[in-house]
């Protein structure tokens, strides 16, 4: 009855913003509404529980907020300079078809803007770079989110691991089994990083193949899955160019920087195959002449194609990108230039005695990355002032138009999550529900640990958080089943990253940049297909190396 009941807000979202496609805008508020009632009269979690959890879900949202604010400021100050239509000149250059485009564009440089930054970055660069270069916002809005896999894992330099695995398996339990296994905790969660690299790279190898699929199924003339298989053998090579020094880096490494120099590999590999013609498709494929678009694939932003001014070289053009790399790197890696940034914070600490709270860093949020690029471009670009106050007033209106939305679902996450904190003696909401999934999936519980990962990131909006929630409750249902439990936790963080996909916040995010309001569950409909895949691989996967004999079981 519980997990049915902890279920509930799950159901809402999904019913209502999936299946009955209102706007986010429309259901987060109901979905908060749920679990509201369901932490107070259920859970029995105080009052003052749920006034701070709804605030610390307004505090995390500002921060997401500011990094969308950031990414538009960048798209229209690009587009107001030309830019834009510099860069969309140059891959021309390279290829015009658009499966390639989306293959270099999201799988390659989305990689390595998620190993740097994480927070769903890479959607809020690659959705509006992508629709820059001629796709439909729905387009290009659904091919950067489903990237939001494979890199997830040791995004933001490895947190999801080093923070999220890290945090969630710090527990005395761990701790002494380890110790009666003469394991270093550290070990092993490398060991459990690079397991997690193992199935990213065996899976990951078609999810440049499902962004052909997805774009010519859904978006092209044809409606055509064929025309998406054409550009398989350029797939699987993009794929293996990513993957492969991907794995190899978490193996020998570590993990903070597989999905970094497997994204940078990856990108001049693929460009340079592209520009060859190596494995490409024998003919080019584009979408239908825009007056032919649907209306719903349209977002309200609306790139400039004019030619780019003279002095606008490929090189200036590509330089607040290159900037943006460069500074989430240094912002992350070099300690005081770190220090520098984390040291300026808004503290909302202790809300009403519960001891919740969040702290904004608005200098580490890479929404002032985002700013500071701006700025350099600025100069770079030889901009006039008028252009760039244009670019700022209409990144905040849309930034705000996407306010409501978010304002409602981070909220309702951090109600979900925090209802442990009660009076009734339950488990929280979402250990609740994952106990009543493996009470019935019993010893089978290796085909379903990614699920669960997924359910995490999908109600977190993070799979780090997902990782913290859920990587001991993963790690003690391996230990009862008897099988490798740093098997089960990797399917954890990968399961984790793949939800990534359809987390509500990052969907509203990544559509807000692009003008794209009220269309989420559409999204997550076309998102759904490829999570599905990588869920099902994942259990297959799971099963099989376990069933090999791959891994200890710790007793």
């Amino acid at each position: 009855m519980y997990t049915l009941m902890a279920l509930a807000p799950i159901l809402t979202v999904f019913f209502f913003l999936v299946i009955l496609r209102w706007p986010a805008k429309k259901a987060m508020p109901l979905a908060l509404v749920v679990v509201t009632l369901l932490a107070f009269f259920v859970w029995q979690v105080a009052g003052t529980v749920i006034a701070a959890s709804i605030i610390q879900g307004v505090a995390i949202a500002l921060a997401i907020l500011w990094i969308v604010f950031g990414a538009l400021l960048m798209l229209n100050t690009l587009t107001n300079s030309g830019a834009i239509a510099a860069i969309r000149a140059g891959f021309m250059d390279i290829t015009p078809d658009r499966r390639i485009q989306a293959m270099i564009i999201a799988w390659c440089f989305g990689a390595f803007i998620e190993g740097a930054a994480g927070f769903g970055t890479p959607a809020a660069v690659c959705a509006p770079l992508l629709m820059a270069l001629g796709f439909p916002a729905m387009a290009a809005v659904t091919t950067a989110l489903i990237i939001q896999s494979t890199p997830v894992t040791f995004g933001a330099v490895g947190t999801p691991v080093l923070l999220g695995v890290k945090t969630g398996l710090d527990n005395p339990i761990v701790h002494d089994v380890l110790g009666k296994n003469g394991i270093a905790f550290m070990d092993y969660i490398y060991e459990i990083g690079a397991n997690a690299a193992l199935f990213h790279g065996l899976i990951g190898i078609m999810i440049p193949t499902f962004l052909a699929v997805i774009l010519t199924r859904f978006f092209g003339k044809e409606k055509s899955v064929a025309k998406g298989l054409e550009a398989l053998p350029f797939g699987i090579f993009a794929g293996l160019a990513f993957t492969v020094p991907y794995y190899l880096v978490a193996k020998f490494l570590g993990p903070e920087f597989p999905s970094l120099i497997g994204g940078l590999v990856g990108l001049a590999l693929v460009v340079t195959a592209a520009k060859n013609n190596f494995l490409t498709p024998k003919t080019t494929w584009d979408f239908d002449a825009r007056e032919n678009w649907p209306k719903h694939w349209m977002g309200t932003w609306e790139p400039k194609f004019a030619k780019a001014p003279e002095h606008m070289t490929l090189m200036k053009a590509w330089s607040p990108y290159v900037l943006v790399g460069l500074f989430l790197v240094l912002s992350r890696k070099v300690d005081f230039i770190k220090g520098a940034l984390t040291s300026v914070s808004i503290p909302i600490t202790d809300l009403f005695g519960t001891g919740i709270g969040y702290s904004i860093k608005p200098l580490y949020v890479p929404g002032f990355i985002f700013l500071c690029a701006v700025i350099c471009a600025f100069f770079i670009q030889r901009m006039d002032f008028s252009a760039l106050k244009d670019a700022a007033g209409k990144a905040g209106k849309t930034t705000l138009q996407a306010s409501f939305a978010l304002g409602f679902a981070i909220p309702m996450v951090r109600v979900f999550i925090n209802s442990g904190t009660n009076a009734s003696g339950l488990a929280s909401m979402p250990l609740e529900l994952a106990n009543g999934v493996a009470g019935l999936a019993g010893s089978a519980w290796t085909g379903f640990a990614a699920v669960i990962g997924a359910m995490g990131a999908f109600i977190a909006g993070s799979n780090t958080v997902s990782n913290m929630m859920f990587s001991l409750f993963q790690f003690g249902v391996a230990s009862q089943i008897d099988v490798p439990q740093a098997i089960i936790v990797a399917l954890q963080a990968v399961g984790g990253a793949a939800g990534n996909m359809i987390t509500v916040h990052n969907v509203v995010a990544a559509a807000a940049v692009v003008g794209l309001m009220d269309r989420e569950g559409e999204i997550i409909r076309k998102t759904l297909i490829p999570l599905t895949y990588y869920l099902v691989m994942a259990g297959i996967l799971g099963v099989v190396l376990t069933g090999a004999g791959m891994g200890l079981v710790l007793k």
